[in-house]
């Protein structure tokens, strides 16, 4: 920032101007509270107030383009929170505040106590009912304030929807700190109601908009679980389209808006009676259609339908061809059947069982004269055989060993003794000769 000197005096526009730099510049963008005073809402867009405490004011504007996202209401005498940049307007050299947002005071706590809540609830399950709606009710319990005009747009709608709705008000307070206990009290009163049926009835509750702190009953915890608990079935419709409270989450259903409860909870008339009048047309359009093919049809069944004596002389007729044909049919089956007779009786004295018998005879006595011819001879060849097989086995045979002079020693379990080592004195063995057997007593015994 330059430096003024005593010798070189400034413009009013340059002061203005380094003014407001140092402003910007050394404060920037602040938060501040304060109450709300001569709201001003030009055609341009751009909103002008005032914002001040019990000393001091200080003036503020904000720009179109920031002033179409607040959404809350500005009124005189709302404490507000505001977020700008602090500037000099260097035309008037007024010191200003260029607001980027505005908030009601207080909003930032509420909504954060709401969001711990409605965490806390959401984890229980506070928040999964979702029960079908009966639609129409047969009767509708609103629970809102007598006096407001939530009641008012939900009356308007049914009276132009469906006028036969049977509507039942329970006034309660809608806003402070009474609201809560007596929605919770009123909800506690219809559902030990034993005349009221869950299948066919309805709780509304419902209020028209308002800020945060207006709805805040809504967002009453004990409120909350008494409408989950609830045995009848609930809708709720609190505030605008943007407001949602706990109340909303916990109920069956949510309406933006009261009126848009009512188109929700009952059928529209008219657009049933011109539903009725469009099926009703199809109705007759499809009895018209229906009696002109059965017309056609009979038209066509009495154009087929012939005298009973014509039918009869036919049917006879018919008759005598089916007997014709079932008499030559016979005839050609019995001469069928005489034929293959004949031809079994002819198969049947090929094979005569005298024949059989005869031509088996014969056979047996062509095997006994085969027999009594090869039986010499089979014998001889078997005696050959055996005498040459009894030379071959006497060749090999130990016994012929034993013949010569040999003898086989066993012991007491009939173990061949092949080495003395296998014997010790004492032992008794057994020798087998060619004829006949010992037994022996061995003395002693010696290695090779």
């Amino acid at each position: 920032m330059p430096t003024v000197s005593d010798d070189a005096p400034l413009s009013v526009s340059e002061l203005n101007r380094r003014s407001r730099q140092l402003l910007e510049g050394g404060i920037g963008e602040v938060w501040v509270e304060a109450e709300l005073s001569n709201v001003s809402r030009p055609a341009s867009g751009h909103v002008y107030f005032t914002l001040k405490d019990e000393r001091a004011q200080l003036r503020c504007a904000m720009f179109r383009q920031r002033a179409r996202f607040v959404t809350a209401p500005m009124r005189d005498g709302d404490r507000v929170k505001v977020r700008g940049q602090v500037s000099l307007f260097e035309p008037r050299g007024d010191f200003q505040l260029i607001a980027e947002a505005v908030q009601p005071a207080g909003e930032g706590e509420l909504l954060a106590a709401y969001e711990r809540l409605k965490a806390r609830l959401q984890a229980e399950g506070v928040f999964a009912n979702a029960r079908t709606l009966p639609c129409p009710p047969r009767r509708l319990l609103v629970l809102t304030s007598a006096t407001g005009a939530a009641i008012r747009d939900v009356l308007a709608v049914l009276e132009t929807r469906w006028p036969l709705a049977q509507v039942t008000l329970i006034p309660v307070p809608v806003q402070g700190n009474e609201a809560a206990p007596a929605l919770i009290a009123a909800l506690g009163l219809l559902n030990r109601q034993a005349a009221l049926d869950p299948a066919q009835d309805v709780i509304l509750i419902t209020r028209g908009g308002g800020s945060l702190e207006d709805l805040w009953a809504f967002n009453d915890e004990h409120l909350a679980r008494a409408i989950f608990h609830s045995r009848l079935p609930i809708m709720s419709a609190v505030g605008h389209e943007v407001d949602i409270t706990l109340a909303d989450l916990a109920a069956d259903q949510r309406a933006p808006t009261p009126s848009a409860a009512a188109e929700r909870l009952v059928p529209d008339a008219a657009a049933l009676r011109q539903q009725l009048a469009q099926l009703d047309a199809q109705l007759c359009r499809a009895q018209r259609a229906r009696m002109n093919a059965q017309g056609q049809r009979l038209d066509h069944l009495r154009a087929r339908l012939r005298h009973p004596g014509e039918v009869l002389t036919f049917r006879r007729h018919q008759l005598q061809q089916i007997e014709g044909r079932l008499h030559r049919a016979m005839q050609s089956h019995l001469g069928e059947q005489r034929q293959h007779q004949q031809q079994l009786r002819q198969r049947l004295s090929l094979r005569s069982p005298q024949r059989q018998v005869e031509q088996a005879e014969h056979r047996l006595a062509q095997a006994a004269r085969r027999l009594e011819s090869s039986l010499p001879r089979a014998l001889t060849r078997h005696r050959e055989r055996l005498a040459a097989i009894s030379r071959e086995l006497q060749a090999v045979s130990p016994l012929a060993v034993l013949g010569r002079g040999y003898s086989i020693l066993e012991t007491a379990e009939g173990r061949v003794v092949k080495r003395a080592g296998e014997t010790q004195a004492g032992q008794h063995l057994e020798a087998r000769l060619g004829e006949g057997r010992l037994t022996l007593e061995v003395i002693s015994t010696r290695d090779r």
